[in-house]
């Protein structure tokens, strides 16, 4: 498996007090400069953002992210503020939004929680304290039930094993519990699943699902569907896909954010946002290979002005 390549690195030559100068100057006077807000902060790590909001502050007194505010509006505000909150923190934020108020945004639950690292939902998690003064776990257990939850559950403990490790023994072993507990029973013991998918690195999941499709003659995503239905079995269809290769599952998801008649901004800014640091080019690759169309000329023909211009930006990257 390729190493995960980004698209926004640190940028070089990198001076936080010219970066806050343009800006000030962008937002100054009659109208907003939007190309220069763009080509500083869509060309910039998350680091070295932060670093500019700091000099914003030290120079002129005002909060960069208030201010940007007060200056822009609708999508490309969204997008814009996205890019400036420190990365635990976003997905901490998103986290929340998720859980709190009425009804629970299940899909987004998922989505984060199934494709981060162990070590990030950790932090994440510690984050999460911090700003709300509440337990993740004890949010999902109170907005979450049954065997969906107790993945959930498993997942934010942030205790996969985090190594590169492939056992084929343990993997053959896998294979024929998960075959045992599902298609081989009466009824489905979810447990065994649950145990499996939210434990083993990604590289120990792949073997064992090669295993599976040896043994049984269909892929184990197939199983799920057939053995689950509704929020369990697509977060479990999500961990198998992230397994299987993270960036065609967010590569199929910056498809559906954009498929048919209208657009899921909210999905489609936090999946460029939080994944343009990490493996952007990979899911850029991916996007092409699925959909015969490159990334970035799906995002031309579904979005419009300002808002395009930074995801372009974004998916681009800073080379």
């Amino acid at each position: 498996m390729s190493d995960f390549a980004p698209t926004i690195h640190d940028y070089p030559n990198f001076d936080p007090r010219s970066d806050a100068e343009a800006l000030r100057k962008a937002m100054k006077g009659l109208g907003t400069d939007e190309k220069t807000i763009v080509n500083v902060l869509g060309k910039r790590s998350n680091k070295q953002r932060q670093q500019i909001i700091v000099q914003y502050k030290m120079l002129y007194g005002k909060d960069l992210i208030n201010d940007l505010k007060g200056e822009l509006s609708g999508k490309f505000e969204a997008v814009i503020i996205a890019l400036l909150v420190p990365t635990y923190e976003y997905d901490a934020r998103l986290l929340r939004g998720s859980i709190r108020g009425l009804g629970t945004d299940e899909d987004l639950l998922i989505e984060i929680l199934s494709s981060r690292s162990p070590s990030d939902i950790r932090q994440i998690k510690q984050v999460y304290q911090q700003l709300f003064k509440k337990d993740l776990e004890k949010d999902i257990i109170n907005d979450t039930s049954g065997h969906f939850q107790r993945l959930l559950v498993s997942l934010s403990t942030g205790m996969r094993d985090e190594g590169n490790n492939i056992d084929p023994s343990l993997a053959k072993r896998d294979a024929e519990a998960l075959l045992k507990a599902g298609v081989k029973k009466w009824g489905t013991d979810e447990s065994a699943f649950n145990a499996i998918l939210a434990s083993r690195n990604f590289n120990q999941l792949r073997a064992t699902m090669d295993e599976y499709r040896k043994i049984s003659g269909h892929t184990l995503e197939q199983a799920i569907r057939s053995e689950m239905s509704g929020d369990l079995a697509n977060a479990m269809t999500a961990v198998a896909k992230c397994a299987q290769y993270r960036p065609a599952y967010f590569a199929e998801r910056l498809y559906n954010s954009m498929k048919g008649i209208g657009t899921n901004d909210d999905m489609l800014i936090r999946i460029v946002v939080t994944r343009c640091e990490v493996d952007m080019q990979n899911i850029k690759s991916e996007f092409q290979r699925l959909y015969g169309k490159s990334l970035e000329s799906f995002i031309s023909g579904d979005c419009s002005g300002d808002y395009k211009r930074v995801l372009i930006a974004l998916v681009q990257g800073n080379f």
